[in-house]
């Protein structure tokens, strides 16, 4: 049985890993480079990489105690690529099928595509055809306006014409090989889950699909696994400020018997 993924999720803005709050508060907490180490090292199954910087500013100004200054997210992905040792999903700012093959060829296994899917679903089925559905990823970023769920593009700050089960059906027809399901409502807060957006995600398509927003405590890890069938579980804020977080996690998730792999420590 294919095992589940315990996946930290780094948001890069401007050449620094932040927390975010409702997509709308950013705070700096650190090196890019720094954060995968750990992530690494604490043995997590996959890194979701997400560029939302609104400009393409990404030098920290810092030439002291050898930092790297990076002229582009594509630098950014490459210098981790050479110590990454687990699977990386790159996005943002994908608007063609060259940005994909960038990605691609820097170090990137998969892809993960926002916005430019939902102004042309025929992008997803473009690029699942070129290079395979199974690294493409559609970031489906929602919110609950008048208990509907609809789907939010450019960074959450725009609401779409799609609800998300009529947009969960284009994208899967349209050769997405996974959907990466994030909860703008939850974001940040810490509050659990929503396990009812997750279960109408999930009973709706046919594609694994990877849950993220509202991570604040281990037991809603817990109470992800065992309420619902999601091929991962995803948390930004949560991996960042909990020390030997994955770790953790996967060793709880592990100890009752959920269906994750074994936890160990990688020495990097």
């Amino acid at each position: 049985m294919k095992k589940r993924r315990l996946i930290p999720v780094l948001l890069i803005k401007n050449g620094m890993v932040v927390q975010s709050r409702n997509f709308k508060e950013f705070q700096k907490i650190g090196m890019v480079k720094t954060s995968v180490k750990r992530c690494s090292e604490w043995g997590s199954d996959e890194l979701i990489l997400l560029d939302i910087s609104r400009e393409n500013k990404y030098d920290l100004n810092r030439d002291d105690l050898n930092f790297v200054n990076n002229n582009s997210f594509i630098d950014i992905v490459l210098d981790i690529s050479k110590s990454c040792f687990m699977p990386i999903t790159v996005g943002g700012k994908i608007y063609s099928l060259k940005d994909i093959e960038n990605y691609l060829v820097s170090g990137a296994d998969k892809v993960a595509i926002n916005t430019s899917a939902v102004l042309d679903p025929k992008f997803l089925d473009l690029a699942s055809k070129k290079f395979g559905s199974q690294c493409i990823v559609n970031s489906v970023d929602v919110k609950l306006i008048n208990n509907k769920y609809i789907v939010c593009i450019n960074n959450g700050s725009e609401v779409s014409s799609y609800e998300l089960k009529e947009w969960l059906k284009i994208s899967e027809q349209n050769g997405t090989g996974e959907i990466f399901i994030n909860s703008i409502d939850n974001d940040g807060r810490g509050n659990g889950f929503d396990l009812e957006l997750i279960n109408l995600v999930e009973s709706n398509i046919n594609i694994p699909v990877v849950c993220c927003g509202g991570a604040g405590k281990f037991e809603h890890f817990l109470e992800v696994a065992e309420k619902t069938n999601v091929d991962g579980i995803a948390a930004a804020n949560f991996f960042q400020h909990v020390d030997q977080s994955v770790f953790l996690t996967k060793k709880i998730l592990y100890e009752k018997n959920f269906n994750f792999r074994e936890p160990r420590f990688l020495k990097i």
